[in-house]
């Protein structure tokens, strides 16, 4: 398989890279590798596997593309998002085939979790 035109790497622009590193950590169990003062690399913790993104610091802007995350536990991940200061911008919805809901991080950039029926 080849990774012409795959998306390749996702980079999230974060107010507060501690912050950021909790919240994914502890929500989503991701794991870091910090380049630079500015800079940590993103992975599942998973041997073998790349980095998929980056955190770089700085102020985000609203827009650009939505990063949809699976969970197996709907309303457990949306408890851990806002038991660790993520904010829920729009309620778990139906959709075909299956029910997500849309948050903030603590730094402004909205995600949205699904999971199927």
């Amino acid at each position: 398989m080849t990774r012409h035109h795959r998306i390749d790497y996702l980079e999230f622009t974060v107010r507060d890279m501690e912050k950021s590193k909790a919240f994914y950590g502890e929500v989503f169990g991701w794991q870091f590798t910090d380049y630079a003062p500015g800079y940590s690399g993103l992975h599942f913790g998973v041997e073998g596997e790349p980095e998929f993104g980056g955190f770089a610091l700085g102020e985000p802007t609203k827009g650009g593309s939505l990063v949809v995350l699976f969970s197996e536990d709907l309303e457990a991940t949306l408890a851990k998002i806002e038991d660790h200061g993520g904010a829920i911008v729009k309620p778990i919805f139906e959709f075909p085939g299956g029910r997500r809901f849309h948050f903030e991080d603590p730094s402004g950039n909205e995600l949205a979790v699904w999971t199927e029926r």
